[in-house]
């Protein structure tokens, strides 16, 4: 509570220069201290009307990794995603412990994510977090990886796992009212079904395709697959019948043919921050709608260890065609 200086307030006192002057400082704090409140309250991403994204897979908390135990780096995982500050954020292997904790942390974000054994809270989620002052959600859901997407749980080919894609329309409050939605869309491909994967990427495709239909499209994943992959030909490559609906925004951005590339790029750490030399195999798309601003990938480290066995892959998005 602030209280005003001491002193006559009627019209009819005169008060001396001395108090007119505290009372007009007093004015001024006050003033000084709503509008500190006001701009408090503002959303950090009011600004250019970028959308910034992130993709993590951040290796599942019931690993016995030793040093790297989740308890050991937890702290260096959120950090790690608050210092990109993302208005959307895909998570892979997430466990519902650790999906808790990141949300508890993550105040500004709400988020969706199910285990993809049970479709509640048992196995890995494919997690999404967006920034809750800047989205309102719309819909929301999932599917599975497999011949028979609609059955929770469902094991898909070849594939050892369950495997899942979780998706969540929205409006972006800082868009234009004639501007589509977005969905955002996240997943994780088998590890181990060659088969698998590569019909995972055509049922996405599919699927995309049809989300692209009347909104803009955002796709975050691990996929387990390099660059000219089945899996990546079958999500980006034009087929027989039309372009792909998406486009791989780190090469987009690039602008170079990944064979000619000579950046490392490798995803894949293995809590090593010089592991660079493995396959890009955390992909985010986005449809044509978008301009790719920029792309990443993160190697944050310290004392020589990554916050997981996955580094991060970032997007800086606009509107407008996905040209770099």
């Amino acid at each position: 509570m602030i209280s005003p200086p001491t002193g006559c307030w009627k019209s009819s006192c005169q008060p001396s220069p001395r108090k007119r002057r505290r009372h007009l400082a007093w004015v001024m704090y006050v003033a000084l201290a709503l509008n500190i409140a006001i701009v408090s309250t503002l959303p950090a991403d009011d600004t250019d009307g970028t959308t910034r994204v992130m993709s993590f897979n951040i290796r599942y908390g019931t690993a016995q990794d030793g040093e790297n135990h989740w308890d050991r780096r937890k702290d260096f995982v959120v950090d790690t995603i608050r210092a990109f500050a993302p208005d959307l954020l895909g998570t892979q292997e997430t466990i519902a412990f650790q999906r808790d904790y990141i949300a508890e942390r993550l105040p500004d974000h709400d988020w969706l994510a199910v285990g993809r054994t049970d479709g509640r809270e048992e196995g890995e989620m494919m997690a999404i977090f967006y920034r809750k002052q800047r989205y309102e959600k719309l819909d929301g859901g999932h599917f599975w990886l497999s011949e028979t997407p609609e059955v929770v749980g469902s094991v898909g080919w070849d594939s050892a796992l369950p495997r899942m894609v979780t998706w969540v329309r929205l409006r972006d409050r800082q868009a234009r009212a004639d501007e589509s939605p977005i969905v955002f869309l996240n997943t994780h491909f088998d590890h181990r079904g060659v088969t698998a994967r590569h019909e995972s990427a055509r049922l996405i495709r599919r699927e995309v395709g049809e989300f692209a239909r009347d909104a803009r499209v955002v796709l975050t994943g691990d996929f387990n697959a390099p660059e000219g992959s089945a899996p990546y030909t079958a999500l980006f490559a034009e087929d027989e019948r039309s372009p792909s609906p998406v486009v791989d925004t780190y090469r987009r951005y690039r602008g170079v043919p990944h064979e000619h590339d000579e950046i490392p790029q490798g995803t894949s750490s293995g809590f090593k921050p010089r592991a660079t030399s493995n396959s890009r195999i955390d992909w985010i798309a986005v449809s044509p709608q978008w301009s790719v601003v920029s792309a990443a990938i993160d190697r944050t480290e310290r004392d020589g260890r990554t916050p997981s066995d996955h580094f991060p892959v970032t997007a800086i998005l606009k509107m407008g065609p996905a040209e770099r």
